[in-house]
């Protein structure tokens, strides 16, 4: 968990108990396998190409109904279950963690009390759904990307520029660069998730995209009413 430095939360801890949580599934995840095949790969993780062919689709039910596992085969539409929800799950890893530098340079360079607030908010929400996506991929035999892995194509990722005009920034400057970059990467994170709802297949990742975009729209409005103030 992340430490509190001078009452805030340490965004920097925040990714580093995200990536200590993910070598520590990494290493005991073989238990888990199971779950994704039929017992004949002992304990060897399955590449993703196995995973993506073998692994059984959780399909969730209609309103008041459970949801059931089906083979791949069977699943709805072209791709299997993991084509789309590992797609979501992996890209938005890099993501969180570009919103956790955001959060990080929001501790050290604002001098606005509403917006290391917010930052704090914005680290308690997104560390921990870092180390539960790491967890996803990784008890499904996938790559946990590392936070530095390339994401400027991603939908509302800050350039190189942007991220290094809000490090050099301070005072009220910082602060709506800070909000106007936040609000942007926030639509993207948006964006990506909203495809799940129709075409994610398993409920736990289905769960983990309407979360982040629950949580996102809500900040969205904090950081609208924010810049008004500023």
């Amino acid at each position: 968990m992340p430490k509190k430095s001078s009452g805030l939360i340490t965004p920097a801890l925040v990714a580093a108990s995200a990536v200590a949580g993910a070598l520590l599934l990494g290493g005991c995840g073989s238990s888990d396998e199971s779950h994704g095949s039929h017992g004949s790969h002992g304990s060897r993780s399955p590449s993703p190409e196995a995973a993506t062919q073998s692994a059984p689709v959780v399909q969730g039910g209609a309103p008041g109904e459970s949801a059931k596992t089906i083979s791949p085969s069977d699943a709805p539409g072209t791709d299997p279950w993991n084509r789309t929800d590992a797609a979501f799950v992996t890209m938005m890893i890099p993501h969180h963690a570009q919103a956790l530098e955001m959060t990080r340079l929001a501790h050290e360079h604002s001098s606005h009390p509403e917006v290391n607030s917010l930052a704090t908010r914005i680290e308690s929400a997104q560390g921990p759904e870092i180390v539960a996506m790491s967890g996803w991929l990784n008890a499904r035999g996938l790559r946990v990307p590392r936070a530095s892995d390339p994401a400027h194509t991603m939908d509302g990722m800050l350039t190189e520029a942007q991220m290094t005009e809000l490090g050099k920034a301070r005072g009220e400057r910082f602060d709506r660069l800070f909000l106007t970059g936040m609000i942007q990467h926030h639509e993207g994170a948006i964006k990506m998730a909203d495809p799940m709802a129709a075409k994610g297949s398993d409920a736990l990742a289905i769960e983990m995209a309407m979360d982040v975009e629950a949580t996102q729209k809500v900040e969205i409005e904090i950081m609208e009413k924010l810049l008004t103030k500023l």
